[in-house]
This record gives C-alpha cells, sequence and structure tokens, in this order.
C-alpha cells in the first residue's frame, strides 16, 4: 500500500462546521442572563429587593458562561472572528450595562431618603456618574483587549505565568454581583456606606483600565493525564458556593479583587529596593 493511502497518514477530517455554533451558545447565554439581570433591576422596588438580588445571581451565572466559551472555542479549535466580536458585545452589555444599572439601583436610587433633600439629590447623581463610569471603563477595557496582541503590565510578574492586563470586565461585574448578593439585595439604608460604595465602584472601574496584573487562571490544564487533586478542589468549591453563595462568592470576589492590588504593591516595594542604575558619568568612570 502506498504511505501517502494509510489510514495513520490521512490528513484528519476537517472540523464541522456545526462545532463553530458551540461557542456562541455560550456567549447567547452570557447575553441572555444579561438582559433578565437588567429586567430584574428595572423591576426592583425598596419592597421587592429580591429582583437585585436575582440580578446579580444572573451576572454571576453569565461570569460562567463568560468563561465557558473561551474555553471550548479553544479546546474545539472553533476560535473566530465573529465569536471574539460577538463575545465582546455581549460583554458590554452583561458585564457593563446590567452591573452599573445594578450599581446605581442598588446602593443610591432605592436608598431611604435621609434628612437632606439636596444631599440625597447629590448622592445619587454621583452615584449615577460613578457607575457611568464603570460602564466607560469596562467598554475601554473590552476595547484594548481586542486590539492589543502583546500587552505588557507595569508590574510583570513570574515568567511564563498567564495574567491579564488590567481587571477583566466579568470580574469587575463579579465584584458588584457578589456585594449585592451578600446583602440579599437589600439596598443600602445610610449616606456613609453609600460613599463607601461609591468609592467601591469608581476603584473597580479604574482596575479594569489600569495596567496591573491580575491572574487569568488560562494556564489551568484540565486536559491532563492526572487530573484528579484538580477536579476535587473544583467539585469542593462548587458544593461550598451552592451551600454558601454568599460569603463564598463574596470572599472570592474580594480575594481576586485584593490579589491585583497586592501584587502592585510588591512591585512598588520590590523596585524601591533595587538599586538605581548607574548614570553615565559613573559609567564612564569605571569603564
Amino acid at each position: 500500500m502506498d504511505l501517502a493511502q494509510r489510514p495513520d497518514q490521512r490528513r484528519p477530517r476537517r472540523m464541522s462546521k456545526g462545532m463553530y455554533i458551540l461557542p456562541s451558545l455560550f456567549t447567547t447565554g452570557n447575553m441572555a442572563a444579561g438582559f433578565y439581570a437588567i429586567l430584574e433591576v428595572v423591576h426592583a422596588s425598596a419592597l421587592n429587593s429580591w429582583h437585585l438580588d436575582n440580578a446579580a445571581k444572573a451576572i454571576g451565572f453569565a461570569v460562567l458562561f463568560d468563561g465557558l466559551d473561551g474555553r471550548v472555542a479553544r479546546m474545539t479549535g472553533t476560535s473566530s472572528d465573529f465569536g471574539k466580536e460577538f463575545d465582546s458585545l455581549a460583554d458590554v452589555i452583561t458585564f457593563g450595562v446590567a452591573p452599573a444599572m445594578l450599581a446605581w439601583t442598588w446602593g443610591f436610587h432605592l436608598m431611604p431618603p435621609v434628612a437632606l433633600t439636596d444631599w440625597n439629590i447629590k448622592l445619587t447623581q454621583l452615584g449615577a456618574i460613578a457607575s457611568f463610569l464603570f460602564l466607560m471603563a469596562g467598554a475601554s477595557r473590552l476595547a484594548r483587549f481586542n486590539i492589543t496582541t502583546n500587552p505588557q503590565p507595569s508590574n510583570p510578574g513570574r515568567p511564563g505565568k498567564k495574567y491579564f492586563v488590567g481587571m477583566p470586565i466579568p470580574a469587575g461585574a463579579g465584584v458588584i454581583a457578589a456585594i449585592v448578593h451578600f446583602q440579599g439585595g437589600v439596598p443600602l439604608e445610610s449616606w456613609y456606606t453609600a460613599i463607601t460604595w461609591l468609592a467601591m465602584v469608581a476603584a473597580v472601574g479604574y482596575l479594569m483600565v489600569s495596567t496591573w496584573r491580575f491572574y487569568s487562571f488560562k494556564d489551568i490544564d484540565f486536559g491532563s493525564r492526572r487530573p484528579f487533586r484538580l477536579i476535587i478542589f473544583i467539585a469542593l468549591l462548587i458544593a461550598l458556593i451552592w451551600q454558601f453563595s454568599r460569603p463564598m462568592l463574596f470572599g472570592i470576589a474580594l480575594l481576586y479583587t485584593f490579589s491585583g492590588v497586592f501584587w502592585r504593591l510588591q512591585w512598588i516595594f520590590r523596585r524601591r529596593r533595587q538599586p538605581p542604575p548607574p548614570t553615565y558619568k559613573e559609567a564612564s568612570q569605571t569603564s
């Protein structure tokens, strides 16, 4: 038999075109969850605050869908330019518009009026500005991610370690949703907690457009021969989230947020301890 006709030498069959729709299905689920979250925020009121909790849960499920569509596309080799653009547009809706509306409604719009009516109006307006800045930062983060081929963070990590440059927009939306879910969707009641929430929303928006390093989890290998430890860890994590979703998601969101801040501060202190490079005059004298 000719070598070119051997079964083991034949070219692999071209992947069915129907496989390319599989990642888009997860992206569609992402967008559907974002649209549902927006509807829940619109229907929320001071007496029906559980709508806000439902919106936060929907954003949480959207984070899961968003993580699956990219991984499925890489595993099946069905990445495409259409899928990337479709995913970005879905992310603007689900992780930009929906959490911005949730942050404003939960933290400012449904807050009981304080004694000074003018101050309450000003605080609501400031909350709207902070929520819009969050939306704009998330959209800018997506645009930068789409046009940058090899981003370099201002605080590089270990060689070969996978990381994002700036907090990804799903993580930023997850922080907003986790905090709202931790409170059961019950709106804030005091002006000083609203000011803290204002600073939190603005800080998360800044982290998304920053050049700080955030872990991407892309180096986790699910195709290894013995992923027993990884499977046990994921199963335990899912069980804990299922039973204690509020404290677990709240802790995970804050831990991921402060991890980027920690790595940034660590890089600053390490750079200060290093001796400054010699000047041109010093280098010429030693040569």
